[in-house]
């Protein structure tokens, strides 16, 4: 693409991005969670009994939107049809509500804001995939 587009490029590149920055933040919630879940239920034996568990039990639940909107922005990247200016926004702008901790709201947004407190790690990821995205309004 030419130099004498970079605005329009900017929100597609952005959501690349955003997209590799909430894909690392996933990777270390899920890596907190199992240990979490370990030192509660024992040691997991396999890579496919805690794929399970991700899918399937509720400890791991409140992660889930995370994948599912990690898919959501890989199907918008690569479909036959460009993804739109606006989609591309819609989609940056989904992402803050997606990692808005609290400690008293939603299920996700509590398990969400206790994972930042325990691990300093996942705080810096949330505060990089924060800085991708676009001011509030």
């Amino acid at each position: 693409m030419s130099s004498a587009n970079p605005p329009l490029d900017f929100p597609f590149q952005r959501l690349r991005e955003v997209r590799a920055a909430l894909l690392r933040l996933h990777k270390a919630l899920l890596n907190s969670e199992r240990d979490s879940y370990e030192r509660l239920h024992g040691r997991i034996q396999s890579k496919g009994e805690f794929f399970q568990l991700v899918i399937q039990d509720e400890w791991f639940s409140w992660l889930r939107p995370f994948s599912q909107f990690i898919v959501q922005i890989d199907e918008a990247l690569s479909a036959k049809e460009p993804i739109t200016l606006d989609k591309a926004n819609e989609l940056l702008t989904e992402v803050r509500s997606l990692i808005s901790p609290a400690e008293e709201g939603t299920l996700q947004q509590q398990r969400y804001f206790q994972a930042i407190q325990r691990d300093p790690n996942i705080a810096l990821m949330h505060a990089d995939v924060s800085r991708l995205l676009p001011s509030k309004r």
